[in-house]
């Protein structure tokens, strides 16, 4: 029996946000002073004052309670990837026995976790573990499960930041002092804040988690580390776009869901381009908050995976031969009152205030290309970078045709008449109608120019966006900075801006390519130009804590030398600690799971050629078999005992770069030669004797 109901779900509308301590919830709950005194905090940077943060944490905590929960953290993002949290209960005990819940303002602008098993690149000793959190007023506080999170910066006793948002908060704050310097030259009174804002795609693989729980390499590395090709791979491009399978598409529908309760603008959903790989796609909003979002974006589809039988994986090169999945960075400046910096606009004055910021940042590109691919380098993102799914490892810019063209006019430096007014102007007179769209997009551009946004194409789909969103805001704030000193100092503002603009565009012109940058031609026409190559994370890395980069680190406060360096060697370090992880787990599943399998249908095979020539037949087919298999499994067999004398000879490296250096050059090749003589061994053993599942069940077994 059917029964029926007329209750009526809410809409979208009426439970978006539902757990956020959004601007709605504070306007009811807070009293008014209170509101507009976390107001100024929020949009103006002032300090909270004890008893303003007293009222907000009680407020915090009754509406927390409200929804079911128990406890609080201060949720933050160090230096391993993904974020931390420690829970801490409201109970507070009484006299007579029993509990309540308090919250105070201490407590929500204060924490101070144990850090010191977090990675910290030699910033402080092991045995120095106090570390703090400090709320961070700028991203709202939300609740999960019974806990409410509040989004926190981390620092180290002595100061350090020992995060990933401490460098971005300050890396937004420069770019909007330097931005507003350029605005001010040109008669802009009304704004009074530059933003930067980003909307960050995310592309993941989903697959089945009874299939991923046979598949050691997936658990421990998070990618397949042997497997043959599938007949079918993405060849037929069905995948993109197509419709969706049942089971992710009640995946998806209910991410949307749970997103959406966070506040976050999740938009679009799509199969991307090869099998078992999907995108979503978010609104912009504000880098600090684009980069949390993020984070809870990637934890809530692996933890919602789960749920639906899935796993849901964000390797940057789960599967090879196929796509893997990176990560489009859409960054802009935006002011305070609705100005799209980074918007052509539709005159002239505009027009050159576009034109400004456009050449500040491509100068930035040019000049501190080392610190944009630093910013997506790791081992996963090496499988990526340049293998015609993902731009390469050179950093230059796309323009577009018509914008190509109205730069090189502005190179140039020829004076035509405005039709408009009696006066001589750079050649950009087209400009005041230049359209969003005027170009196919470049989808090969590492950072190409959309309309009215950059798009960073680089980044790998495990990535915390804040490292790339600091090195971008960063580098625009220092040329923002010498355009501005320079300007400032002008007797002719107009003169000096167009001789600026000029001798900026014709030194920096080199880094601009709108050709296919997955061609071998343009890895030799960048060689020419000059342009850096720095095919992996180990070529990269060093140039972190060059001159020029800690000049301009320390000059705006994003970090210090000891800071640089510790990130340096962080990053170093987990690129050889993940390569060990990766050869181990390769050795382990050679040893246990590959060779016996060859091993027994070597012998299966054997036995029947015995059998055979009993009874006077012969066994050529199975000889044939017979003898590649041994061949391929003696391989295998030398192959393990290279490795593992590799990994043994890593291990007594005490130099961080050298390490990663002998792991690029000597351990990643003998597991590319293991690899490729087990999935040989693959392509002959029967299906019902190979240890784990295939490519095929993997990439098309979610129905």
């Amino acid at each position: 029996m059917i029964v029926q109901t007329n209750e009526k779900k809410p809409s979208v509308t009426e439970y978006f946000g539902c757990n956020v301590f959004n601007e709605t919830i504070m306007r009811e709950r807070l009293p008014k002073n209170i509101y507009k005194a976390l107001r100024n905090t929020r949009e103006l940077g002032v300090a909270l004052d004890t008893d303003v943060a007293e009222v907000i944490a009680n407020a915090m905590k009754d509406w927390a309670v409200e929804k079911g929960a128990t406890h609080y953290t201060h949720w933050f993002h160090p230096m391993t990837g993904i974020t931390a949290e420690k829970h801490d209960s409201f109970i507070a005990p009484t006299t007579d026995g029993r509990i309540i819940m308090e919250f105070s303002g201490k407590e929500l602008i204060k924490g101070e976790p144990d850090a010191s098993s977090f990675p910290s690149g030699g910033l402080r000793a092991t045995f120095e573990a106090r570390g703090y959190t400090a709320w961070d007023p700028t991203s709202n506080v939300f609740v999960r499960d019974t806990t409410l999170y509040i989004p926190t910066a981390f620092c180290s006793y002595s100061g350090e930041a020992l995060d990933k948002k401490t460098p971005l908060l300050r890396s937004m704050e420069v770019i909007n002092e330097q931005a507003m310097r350029i605005l001010r030259l040109f008669g802009d009174t009304t704004a009074t804040r530059v933003i930067t804002t980003v909307g960050a795609e995310q592309e993941y693989f989903l697959v089945d988690k009874a299939v991923y729980d046979k598949r050691e390499d997936l658990i421990f590395a998070g990618r397949t580390l042997f497997g043959a090709k599938a007949p079918k791979g993405q060849e037929m491009d069905d995948h993109y776009f197509g419709s969706l399978k049942d089971r992710v598409s009640e995946y998806m529908k209910e991410l949307d869901c749970e997103l959406w309760k966070l506040g976050i603008l999740s938009k679009t959903r799509h199969n991307e381009a090869a099998p078992a790989q999907h995108e979503l796609a978010p609104i912009y909003t504000t880098a600090n908050i684009a980069a949390d979002q993020n984070q809870l974006i990637m934890d809530v589809m692996k933890k919602l995976a789960r749920k639906h039988g899935l796993v849901c994986l964000l390797h940057e090169k789960p599967f090879a031969g196929v796509n893997g999945s990176g990560k489009h960075n859409n960054w802009a400046l935006v002011t305070n009152d609705g100005q799209n910096l980074l918007e052509p606009g539709k005159s002239p004055s505009s027009n050159f205030r576009f034109l400004t910021f456009l050449c500040a940042i491509i100068k930035g590109v040019d000049e501190y290309a080392d610190l944009l691919r630093i910013s997506v380098a790791s081992a996963g993102n090496d499988h990526r970078l340049g293998a015609a799914e993902a731009p390469p490892a050179i950093v230059s810019i796309f323009l577009g045709d018509e914008l190509q063209k109205i730069v090189e006019a502005l190179e140039s430096g020829k004076l035509i008449k405005s039709n408009k007014k009696k006066e001589f102007v750079i050649g950009v007179e087209a400009l005041p109608n230049f359209p969003k769209d005027t170009t196919d997009r470049n989808r090969t551009s590492p950072f190409a120019f959309t309309g009215n946004k950059f798009e960073f194409r680089s980044l790998g789909s495990a990535d915390s966006i804040s490292c790339s969103n600091v090195m971008l805001n960063t580098i625009v704030a220092y040329e923002l900075c010498q355009f501005a000193d320079r300007l400032e100092k002008a007797d002719d503002f107009t003169k000096e801006l167009n001789k600026l603009l000029a001798e900026t565009l014709k030194k920096h012109k080199r880094v601009i390519f709108n050709g296919n940058n997955y061609s071998e031609e343009w890895v030799k026409e960048a060689e020419k130009r000059g342009l850096k190559n720095y095919p992996t994370t180990v070529d990269c890395l060093p140039h972190y804590a060059d001159d020029k980069n800690i000049e301009m680190f320390e000059k705006f406060k994003i970090f210090t030398k000891s800071e640089v360096q510790s990130r340096y060697e962080i990053l170093i370090e987990n690129y050889s600690k993940l390569i060990k992880i990766e050869a181990l787990t390769m050795i382990d599943m050679a040893k246990k799971e590959i060779l016996p399998a060859g091993i027994e249908f070597t012998k299966t095979l054997c036995d029947t050629i015995s059998s055979k020539k009993e009874i006077g037949l012969s066994g050529g087919a199975e000889e044939k078999l017979a003898s590649r298999l041994s061949y391929l499994t003696d391989k295998l067999f030398e192959e393990i005992e290279t490795l593992e004398e590799k990994t043994n000879k890593a291990s007594a490296i005490s130099d961080s770069l050298k390490l990663a250096e002998f792991c690029r050059d000597e351990i990643i090749p003998s597991m590319n030669e293991m690899r490729l003589s087990a999935d040989e061994m693959e392509t002959i053993v029967p299906e019902k004797l190979w240890p784990f599942p295939t490519y095929g069940e993997l990439l098309f077994g979610v129905q």
